[in-house]
């Protein structure tokens, strides 16, 4: 796993790569915290595009930097496009607090990856 964070103005923007599952989820709940600092309103995008596998270790870190996003005026959102995110979060019942988003442009723009595909189709 190598997560990365980028800031682009109220932006960040956590990268995951490889497992993600109760070994490697300490790290990446501290990308997390990490993406998380400073003040204000915060914006926060998760590309998780890079995970080759995920189970629902990572569904604490995510919630607890969701809600902390929430309360600062902002959001966050998951980029995935792999079948075993999917599954953690309809398994928790997190589809709709996480819907897939398909790129980070989709993401800033609030584009889930079913409206994306619904858009596209003739």
């Amino acid at each position: 796993m190598g997560p990365h964070s980028d800031l682009f103005d109220e932006l960040r923007v956590v990268m995951a790569d490889g497992e993600l599952d109760l070994t490697t989820a300490p790290a990446f709940a501290r990308d997390l915290v990490d993406a998380r600092h400073g003040s204000g309103r915060l914006l926060l995008i998760v590309d998780l595009r890079g995970v080759t596998f995920m189970d629902g270790s990572v569904l604490d870190p995510l919630c607890a930097a969701w809600k902390e996003c929430c309360e600062r005026l902002g959001w966050l959102r998951v980029v995935h496009d792999r079948p075993g995110a999917s599954l953690v979060f309809r398994a928790a019942g997190l589809q709709d607090r996480f819907p897939r988003y398909a790129s980070t442009q989709d993401a800033w723009q609030d584009i889930p990856a079913d409206r994306a595909t619904a858009d596209r189709a003739p």
